[in-house]
C-alpha cells in the first residue's frame, strides 16, 4: 500500500517537474513558430480540405450528368436539324422577282452595267 502511494506521488510529481521544465517551454515555442510558419504559407486545415474534396466529388459527379445530358439532347437534335439542312432552299419570291433586290443597289465593278 504505502509502494503503491509512493509511486503515485513520485508519478504526479515527475509529471508537474515535466509540465514546468524548459523542455515543455521548448515545445510550446516549437508548436508557436510551427504555427505561425504555416499561417504565412497559407495552408488549410486537414477538415477544410476534406470537405473541400466532398465539393469537388460532388460537383464532377454534376458535371457528368449534365454532359450525359447534353449528349442525349444533341443526339435527339441531330436527326431534325440534319433533315432541315438536306433541303434544298427555295429562293424567295423577291429574289426571283427582282435579282437586284439582293444587290441592295450596289452595282457591280466590273463594267458590264456600264458602271461609274
Amino acid at each position: 500500500m504505502i509502494a503503491k502511494q509512493l509511486f503515485e506521488d513520485l508519478a504526479a510529481k515527475l509529471g508537474e517537474t515535466i509540465a514546468n521544465s524548459p523542455a515543455k517551454d521548448l515545445e510550446k515555442n516549437a508548436k508557436a513558430m510551427l504555427g505561425g510558419a504555416l499561417a504565412k504559407m497559407d495552408v488549410v486545415t486537414r477538415e477544410e480540405f476534406d470537405i473541400q474534396q466532398q465539393v469537388l466529388i460532388k460537383t464532377r459527379t454534376k458535371l457528368g450528368e449534365l454532359e450525359a445530358r447534353l449528349a442525349a439532347l444533341e443526339a435527339a437534335q441531330t436527326p431534325a436539324a440534319g433533315a432541315l439542312a438536306a433541303l434544298p432552299e427555295a429562293p424567295s419570291a423577291e429574289a426571283v422577282a427582282q435579282p437586284e433586290a439582293l444587290h441592295d443597289g450596289v452595282r457591280s465593278s466590273n463594267g458590264a452595267d456600264g458602271g461609274v
